[in-house]
């Protein structure tokens, strides 16, 4: 006697679900290809080509990119971010840090006060805090010069030239303390106490389990608040665009490779030339941070 196979189940085709899967993802995709990859798209070949008096919009290759190498306006803007960078970033990160740290420590009165103060700087629009800090700034209006009045002195001016990168660094600063802050507090939070309770049985006190239990456990969140912090750097435009109607000869037209692009597009009527300059940027900023977050990966493991 023979047993009958049973029926075979209907299952559903592989292209099926496939194409079902598709129809979900199908409004990002298209949203994400209008809004960043067409502009970039769009980007490329703008500087494959160079707008001439005589013959118009010719296709050049890539003399945008052999001219920008070679220009040194850009390159010294270029050097200005990365100086910015380099100390800027530190040090904006290094106090974000002590505050989160002194947060989680539990013995800071009126903790949820003072994160909020530390943090509303943040929501102050980029503009309204470069003009608040531009008025401070200023030693004929402002408060140095309220404080060179008050007390007879000659303070130095923080809107020379050789002083407004140190005081474009300062506003950042301020702005985004806040905000990486609670990147590190937020990571602080979900550590698990029982390493704290390990720690402290085998004798180790808050110093030692900031260094060997807090710092190792947010070292992800560091990563990724240096990530964003470098590629802000790189993007630095709004505070030298607004201070520089105040001070032209501290803030040139140069002064950021981001406010050279917006200058060489919209007063210089070089699209071609600025979308290059704007390519060269996004290529170097995405190396620097993808480096960046290698090294963190490796450290982490």
């Amino acid at each position: 006697m023979t047993v009958a196979d049973p029926p075979a189940r209907s299952r559903p085709r592989r292209s099926a679900r496939g194409w079902a899967g598709f129809g979900f993802t199908a409004p990002f995709l298209a949203v994400f290809a209008l809004v960043f990859l067409a502009p970039i798209a769009y980007s490329i070949y703008l500087s494959l080509f160079q707008d001439r008096l005589i013959g118009g919009t010719t296709f050049v290759g890539i003399a945008n990119y052999r001219q920008a190498i070679a220009d040194p306006q850009f390159w010294d803007g270029l050097g200005r971010v990365a100086l910015f960078l380099a100390v800027q970033v530190p040090v904006m990160l290094g106090i974000a840090l002590l505050v989160a740290l002194a947060l989680d420590s539990g013995r800071l009165y009126g903790r949820d006060f003072f994160r909020i103060t530390v943090f509303l700087p943040y929501a102050v629009p980029a503009v309204v805090a470069t003009l608040m800090w531009g008025f401070m700034y200023g030693t004929r209006f402002g408060l140095v010069a309220d404080l060179n009045h008050a007390f007879g002195v000659t303070l130095p001016d923080p809107l020379s030239p050789h002083l407004i990168l140190a005081s474009i660094g300062n506003i950042v600063t301020w702005e985004f303390i806040g905000y990486n802050m609670l990147i590190f507090y937020s990571a602080l939070r979900v550590i698990p106490h029982s390493l704290y309770e390990a720690a402290a049985i085998d004798g180790a006190g808050q110093w030692r389990i900031v260094a060997a239990v807090k710092l190792p456990a947010i070292r992800g969140a560091v990563v990724i608040a240096t990530i964003f912090s470098i590629i802000g750097s790189f993007q630095l435009f709004n505070e030298p665009s607004i201070l520089r109607p105040l001070v032209p000869d501290s803030v040139t037209t140069s002064y950021t490779p981001n406010l050279y692009t917006y200058s060489l597009a919209f007063s210089g009527q070089q699209e071609d030339y600025a979308a290059t300059v704007a390519i060269i940027m996004g290529v170097l900023t995405m190396i620097v941070a993808y480096a960046f977050q290698l090294r963190g990966m490796r450290k982490e493991a």
